[in-house]
């Protein structure tokens, strides 16, 4: 592998853990049909992806599951908590890993995020370990309901090269997803594959980071 310069991680399943299976169930309690179909890792209904982008306000998006569920008697809060339960937290020894690779390279952060999501997990942040967000251990963060830009499309990619200067091939791309990791590819990135079976303190001790 070509010299290291700049490390570029996802959020979700890298640092913040989050469980499909939890989302899932809670959407089927919400009365979602064909839940599968509707959100999942891979693919997801396109309404997702517009609170990715930022397009829709949350309001929008609470109205439009009201909407999908034919549950119009929903309150904002059930929405809430069905949409968050996707989210389990970041564990011990996760932003010591962070710290300790900002001391050595140009950090960054890339997440598709929402408007919702964002807020619980700044919440959980800050009550759990003390950290007002997440930008102490990055040289920037990129959110893509603040971009208006949401991976898998290449343009996310070079916003981020672009207002950074990086260069691709010596940058280290850092997702859960495999479908992000193929667009980083593509455009250049070096690229690690997080998983259960491999998660973030194992890909720094492989890749002697």
């Amino acid at each position: 592998m070509q010299k290291i310069k700049n490390i570029i991680l996802d959020y979700g399943n890298v640092i913040f853990m989050i469980d499909f299976a939890r989302v899932r169930e809670a959407f089927i309690s919400l009365g979602i049909k064909n839940v599968d179909n509707f959100f999942g890792h891979r693919a997801q209904d396109s309404l997702f992806d517009t609170f990715d982008r930022g397009e829709i306000s949350a309001a929008v998006f609470r109205d439009s599951i009201r909407d999908r569920s034919n549950r119009l008697d929903l309150t904002d809060k059930q929405i809430d908590n069905a949409w968050n339960a996707l989210l389990v937290g970041v564990p011990p020894g996760k932003h010591e890993i962070l710290t300790y690779l900002q001391t050595k390279y140009r950090t960054f952060l890339l997440s598709n995020n929402n408007e919702i999501h964002y807020a619980y997990c700044m919440q959980h942040i800050q009550e759990k370990y003390g950290v007002p967000d997440n930008s102490v251990f990055f040289e920037k963060t990129y959110y893509s309901h603040l971009m208006g830009l949401r991976k898998p499309n290449q343009e996310i990619f070079e916003h981020l090269v672009a207002d950074t200067g990086i260069l691709p091939t010596e940058t280290l791309f850092i997702d859960d997803s495999p479908q992000h990791l193929e667009t980083a590819e593509r455009l250049g990135f070096h690229t690690a594959l997080c998983s259960k079976e491999e998660p973030l303190e194992e890909i720094v001790k492989k890749l002697a980071l």
